[in-house]
């Protein structure tokens, strides 16, 4: 085995391991490493922002579709398992969210552990009304795009991305209302974050 294959895969079984464990509701740090996300908001200031690596792929729809599609309004980036209770019970707060603040602000999501087909993640999108296009990725090698930038090692995850195409902010674990998301994409658009 090369060497730089050696020391990449720690790096995929710690992200393997992160996904594999991050869905949960109670905030805890386990014997695995991770930490299970409480819906807590984290902002990063204009001059800290980085623009993450490449995010696309193809839709459970099977379109290609990629986050510079959206070049020049903010994006709200959420991750998601059809596995997952609380993607669930977020899932409304997020399409309201969308609706609310309309075609100013796009959706995309990144499914997540949800090998095989996407005849799960289809039949959960239709369930729960979700409209916004999702990344299939079950393997969650699109979450390396955000390395450096903020920490996904939690299912669900919400990133926030400014109109310039840079990471401002990220909510680990469930979204905690429409509203929370609504405010944290104002504050993005008018820089204040």
């Amino acid at each position: 085995m090369s060497r730089p294959l050696r020391l990449l895969l720690p790096v995929a079984a710690l992200l393997a391991g992160a996904v594999v464990a991050g869905c949960g509701s109670d905030a805890t740090t386990g014997d695995k490493g991770y930490v299970v996300g409480n819906g807590s908001v984290s902002l990063v200031p204009v001059g800290s922002r980085k623009v993450p690596d490449d995010v696309s792929g193809a839709t459970l729809q099977g379109k290609q579709v990629s986050l510079q599609d959206f070049a020049g309004k903010p994006v709200v980036v959420n991750v998601w398992g059809s596995w997952c209770g609380p993607c669930r019970a977020e899932s409304g707060k997020l399409s309201a969210a969308a609706k609310n603040l309309g075609s100013r602000v796009a959706f995309l999501g990144i499914n997540v552990r949800d090998p095989g087909s996407t005849a799960k993640p289809l039949a959960f999108e239709r369930r729960l009304g979700v409209t916004y296009p999702s990344i299939y990725d079950p393997a969650g090698r699109t979450l390396l795009a955000f390395r450096g930038s903020v920490p996904l090692s939690s299912i669900p995850s919400t990133v926030v991305i400014d109109s310039k195409g840079r990471v401002a902010a990220s909510i680990l674990g469930p979204v905690p209302t429409a509203r929370t998301l609504e405010d944290l994409v104002a504050d993005v658009e008018k820089g204040t974050t």
